[in-house]
């Protein structure tokens, strides 16, 4: 069986060159036996291209390539024509067709689409942090968090959390109870980075009312009282107090606008 020597060359990591490259040997080689792909990233300058062909040359091995940048791409074309090594060009064909369809000038900037990884990665990480210490599950999550978030039940905690975790922010929430003593972490958080969210006793008493007839119960139980939630707030003010953390209303705020008040602030 015939060796075969596939030199990947990128001006970025060479990821995707690498697994074109596994995607058309495994058709003829499904183990990818006698075949060897070797990576050359970050390739920037003619002498890299010069020396990656000479090589090359001296290997017989073929030359894939993805090069965002025209100029690159051309000058690895030519030299591979001039010492008679066979390539071929991933990116060229489709970036030039899309300039053509786009009228647009492309940015010729290597690794962005691993950037867009990197964000949607980031994203996916925060979303799960934020369902990870939601309501206070589990108290070491606050020495992680980017943002922290205590108030009463219903103040909106958890969709707060989820909105900011779509912004890439680690967000972990505390409900405070006056029965209940607040956890040890969350006293040792940069103050700076936590938000009391207070919302009016009227309101609460309405959003609570309409929670428990949604779950089937009765409107008059204790956690929905003026007096109850009243208890509440007083030690929601003691607590925030003893943290010294930034205290916002959100009685007439969307979420939207409590985020941006909070984004506002740690920015």
């Amino acid at each position: 069986m015939k060796k075969l020597q596939i030199f990947i060359v990128s001006d970025s990591v060479g990821e995707t060159g690498e697994l074109v490259a596994k995607a058309a040997v495994s058709q003829f080689r499904p183990g990818l036996q006698d075949t060897s792909l070797k990576r050359f990233p970050h390739i920037e300058t003619l002498d890299h291209v010069k020396e990656i062909v000479h090589l090359a040359q001296m290997q017989q091995a073929m030359i894939l390539y993805t090069l965002v940048q025209k100029k690159m791409r051309y000058n690895l074309q030519m030299e591979c024509a001039k010492h008679s090594v066979r390539s071929i060009d991933l990116m060229g064909p489709l970036m030039d067709m899309l300039e053509l369809e786009l009228n647009e000038i492309p940015f010729e900037e290597p690794g962005l689409v691993r950037k867009l990884d990197d964000d949607y990665f980031k994203k996916i990480e925060a979303i799960e942090f934020a369902v990870k210490y939601d309501d206070g599950r589990d108290p070491r999550g606050l020495l992680l968090a980017d943002i922290v978030l205590v108030g009463v039940s219903r103040t909106s905690k958890t969709p707060l959390s989820q909105y900011l975790a779509h912004k890439r922010y680690k967000v972990a929430n505390v409900p405070l109870v006056p029965e209940v003593e607040p956890p040890e972490e969350l006293f040792k958080v940069d103050p700076e980075k936590c938000f009391g969210l207070v919302i009016s006793p009227d309101k609460l008493n309405s959003i609570r009312k309409e929670r428990l007839i949604a779950l089937g119960l009765n409107d008059d139980a204790s956690y929905a009282k003026l007096e109850r939630i009243k208890q509440e707030i007083v030690h929601f003010e003691k607590v925030v107090s003893r943290i010294g953390c930034h205290v916002i209303d959100v009685t007439n705020r969307a979420v939207e606008e409590t985020a941006n008040v909070i984004l506002n602030k740690i920015q």
